[in-house]
This record gives C-alpha cells, sequence and structure tokens, in this order.
C-alpha cells in the first residue's frame, strides 16, 4: 500500500500512515496535473494541501487510488464530482488550523491600524519617524467578517475581546458569537466596516467576489484582511485604492497565481506599497496546526481505508463503524436505488454469514453499508456484491 504526501505535509502524518502499514513518498513541493498523472498510479492515499489541483483526468490515472486527504481546510482543488463518481472519499481538516488564521488575522488587523509595516521598513533604513500621524487603536473600531463559519465565527469572538465591535455578512444563516451582528447584505457591511476581513471559501461562484464596486464601497481609510482564497479578490483593484489612499492599508495571505515550492520566485501587483503585508499563504502554517492536521487527516484516511469509516467526508455517505474487534467486515458503495441492502443480506443469508451488525448511510445517489460479520464471509457472496450493477465497490476488513 502506497501513499503519496505532497507541498511538505507535516512528518506526523508520515509517521501515522507508516505505523499503520503504507509506503510513504513525501514530496516538498506541489505537483503539475503532467505530474501527478505520472505519478499516481499504484498509489493508494494522496496526501496535498492547497497547491495541488486533483481534477477529473488526474483520476483516471489513479486506477489504485482510494482516498485523498486534503491537508488543510479547503478542497475545491479536488474534483469532488469525479472522485465521487469513482467512489473515492475526499477528506480535510475543517477545524486543525482555525485559530492560526485567526491569530494572524488579528495580528494583522492590529499592525495596520499602526501602521507598522511602515514604521518597521523606516527603521530598518535608519530613519527614526517617531510620529503617531495615521496610528489608531483598534477598540472601538467596527470589524466586517465576510463568511462567518469556522474562522470567521473564531475571529469575532477574539476581536470582541480587543474591544471591536463586530458586524458580518454571510450568504447562509448563521448563528451570531456574542454580540455580533449579522447584516443584510455584503454592500451594508462595507458601509460600516473599519476593516473588513475576507473568510470565504473557495467555491466557483466566490471568484471576483471582492472588486472594483467593492473597495468603491468601503469605508475611506478602511483596512482590508484577505486569508481566505486569492481569486476571490482583484488585487489590481485592491493596489489602485490603495495607492489614492482610500485604502489605508490591506493584509494579504493568499494569491490568485502561488509558486509551486519553497524558493520559488514570488510576484504580485501588491509589492511595494506602503501598510501593505504580504505573506506566503501562511494562515495556517504554525507548527502546532500543521502538527494537528497531519495527525487529523492521516488518521482519517487510514480508518477509512483499513476499517471502513467515512466519518467526515466530504463527498461519500459517513457512517462511523466501531473498531472491528472480532470477526469480518465489508464495506459496499452503491447507487442508492431501493432494494440495495435487501439484496446483500439476502446474499449474504444464501452462503450462511452470521451478521452481527450493520451501519448504513445514503446521501445523494450515493449509499454506503459496511456490515460486520462473526466469520469470515463466503468468496461467492462477496464476488455476488460486486458484480451487481448497482455496486462501486467492496472492501474487506479483517479484526
Amino acid at each position: 500500500m502506497k501513499a503519496l504526501l505532497t507541498e511538505n505535509i507535516h512528518p506526523v502524518a508520515v509517521e501515522n500512515l507508516q505505523r499503520h502499514g503504507y509506503d510513504v513518498e513525501l514530496l516538498a513541493g506541489s505537483l503539475s496535473q503532467a505530474e501527478l498523472i505520472e505519478r499516481l498510479p499504484g498509489v493508494t492515499l494522496l496526501g496535498i494541501r492547497s497547491n495541488t489541483n486533483v481534477t477529473a483526468e488526474a483520476l483516471d490515472a489513479a486506477t489504485d487510488l482510494a482516498a485523498v486527504g486534503c491537508f488543510c481546510i479547503g478542497t475545491n482543488q479536488v474534483d469532488l464530482a469525479a472522485a465521487t463518481e469513482r467512489g473515492i472519499g475526499v477528506f480535510n481538516a475543517p477545524f486543525s488550523n482555525t485559530r492560526s488564521v485567526v491569530e494572524l488575522v488579528i495580528g494583522e488587523i492590529i499592525a495596520l491600524a499602526r501602521r507598522l509595516p511602515e514604521k518597521t521598513q523606516r527603521m530598518h533604513a535608519g530613519v527614526w519617524d517617531k510620529s503617531a500621524q495615521g496610528s489608531h487603536e483598534v477598540r472601538a473600531r467596527t470589524l466586517g467578517i465576510v463568511g462567518y463559519g469556522n474562522i470567521g465565527t473564531q475571529l469575532s469572538t477574539l476581536a470582541e475581546m480587543l474591544g471591536m465591535r463586530v458586524i458580518y455578512y454571510d450568504t447562509a444563516d448563521r448563528l451570531s458569537h456574542g454580540n455580533a451582528q449579522p447584516m443584510a447584505s455584503l454592500n451594508d457591511l462595507l458601509a460600516e466596516a473599519d476593516v473588513v476581513s475576507l473568510h470565504v471559501d473557495g467555491r466557483a461562484g466566490n471568484a471576483g467576489l471582492f472588486g472594483e464596486a467593492q473597495f468603491s464601497r468601503m469605508k475611506p481609510r478602511s483596512l482590508f484582511i484577505n486569508a481566505s482564497r486569492g481569486m476571490v479578490v482583484d488585487d489590481h483593484a485592491l493596489r489602485r485604492h490603495i495607492e489614492s489612499g482610500h485604502i489605508a492599508g490591506a493584509a494579504i495571505d493568499v494569491f490568485p497565481s502561488e509558486p509551486k515550492a519553497q524558493g520559488d520566485r514570488f510576484e504580485s501587483v501588491l509589492q511595494g506599497l506602503d501598510n501593505v503585508i504580504l505573506t506566503p499563504h501562511v494562515g495556517g502554517s504554525t507548527q502546532e496546526a500543521q502538527q494537528e492536521i497531519g495527525h487529523f487527516v492521516s488518521r482519517k484516511l487510514a480508518t477509512f481505508h483499513r476499517e471502513g469509516s467515512t466519518e467526515l467526508s466530504v463527498n461519500l455517505p459517513q457512517v462511523q463503524p466501531p473498531p472491528l474487534r472480532s470477526g469480518s467486515r465489508v464495506g459496499v458503495l452503491h447507487r442508492n436505488v431501493p432494494g440495495v441492502v435487501a439484496e446483500l443480506n439476502l446474499s449474504l443469508a444464501k452462503q450462511g454469514d452470521n451478521v452481527s451488525a450493520q451501519y448504513l448511510s445514503t446521501s445523494g445517489d450515493l449509499g454506503y453499508v459496511v456490515t460486520d460479520a462473526a466469520d469470515p464471509l463466503a468468496a461467492e457472496s462477496l464476488q455476488r456484491l460486486a458484480d451487481s450493477e448497482h455496486t462501486l465497490w467492496v472492501r474487506t476488513y479483517d479484526a
């Protein structure tokens, strides 16, 4: 069993997978589609971060692939529909680096409000600029959070602890944390916020979400932060508004085009601007977060492939069977049509297989059933399940 991990995933993931019997290859950088296609044959588990794209064409080459682990929050870099059609499980880490991103944003809010990027540059240049001009406290300022999910809500809580007023906008109904106030529209938020921070996901509909029209509606001398996705923001429009003085400062951690590997050359239209913080997509890159992500996602991959658990899969019906202590187990991913489970149980009964437990769930066009038996299942039963027109795959597990 082979696992391929890209983009310098934390060594704890390597250790976890090796402990479960996988031959692990760890790459420091991301892979192009051509490189990925070349490497995927023979790979059982694939681990990526945000800069490796897993397309339908790549999945066609992945004849042995059981699961993809996104060692990050987002999964938009994976063609989920294609993975689902092929029965390939996709897992991510929706919570593990939340705190790291939030702490970075809090630090950036304070740094921008105090104009620290300019101060430190001038000090390095030998200029003693001891002035309060343009420097402000964040207390009593209004933070506008666009996207009120796991990161947005935790940012909301910490910002209030600093004495900020928090408003937010989300396309979904979200429960307010603390005294945060929901806004009816993005435009309403932009009209009131002294700081705008983006925390939306990478779905295609969010491409170009924030451009000239949105920057124009922001308050004069307000601050802008993007720690979500690079494709969400028109960086050229942001530069124009910073150069005009309308936007007082910005912190950007994500970019439409990012280097593939450590040390590669980086270029952005936002380089060379005063009071602009540029960071290399490190929102979740703390030692604590990366270790937790490495542990969390590698464990999900291993338990899916070795025990049949689809807990927290982003694309398969979720079934969480307990660890198999004795006997045998079979997992069947199938088309969600009436009678499949009855057909399965009838097949087992005909061979005299003694079912001890069964766990099942459906989601959209797919169904997934895990069946435990006291003894090894008959080969005839397994073949009959595999031959069903509704079956995508059958996998067996032993205690």
